[in-house]
């Protein structure tokens, strides 16, 4: 093997071969605490020297958007499929279910999961209360 020459440090790595630094002790660097405030320039933001007041400030709004339908899909789904396991009546609300639903997965800015969780549970709560009028049927005869 070959011997690795080595070089003396340069000095502004060069450790001061007197002073040994305990861990976490101060060894220069930096000027102030991360956390210490910085000086921020001052800005001309008073009124005008003329004394002309400032303008009025107004909450800047933006055009209101038109509000999700597929959160009301939803919840009239789960409404509709809730009444659907009891009695068969609960149709309609399955069915506003369903057109909410279907209008909301058109919609560039509804949800299309929710859109599309209320549409499956309006078909079912549909087919439930479907299921529960024929039977209702044909216990009363009309169904042969």
């Amino acid at each position: 093997m070959t011997p690795v020459e080595t070089t003396a440090p340069t000095p502004d790595v060069d450790a001061d071969a007197g002073a040994t630094a305990l861990p976490g002790a101060h060894q220069g660097g930096f000027q102030r605490l991360p956390t210490a405030p910085v000086d921020v320039p001052a800005t001309d933001s008073g009124p005008a020297e003329d004394g002309e007041p400032l303008p009025e400030a107004q909450w800047v709004t933006s055009p209101s958007a038109p509000r999700s339908l597929a959160g009301g899909a939803l919840t009239m789904a789960v409404i509709a499929l809730i009444v659907s396991f009891f009695v068969g009546w609960g149709f309609p609300l399955g069915l506003v279910a369903i057109v909410l639903a279907i209008i909301s997965l058109r919609r560039p800015r509804d949800s299309t999961v929710v859109a599309a969780w209320a549409l499956a549970l309006g078909i079912l709560s549909v087919l439930y209360s479907g299921g529960w009028l024929l039977w209702a049927a044909g216990q009363a005869g009309l169904a042969e």
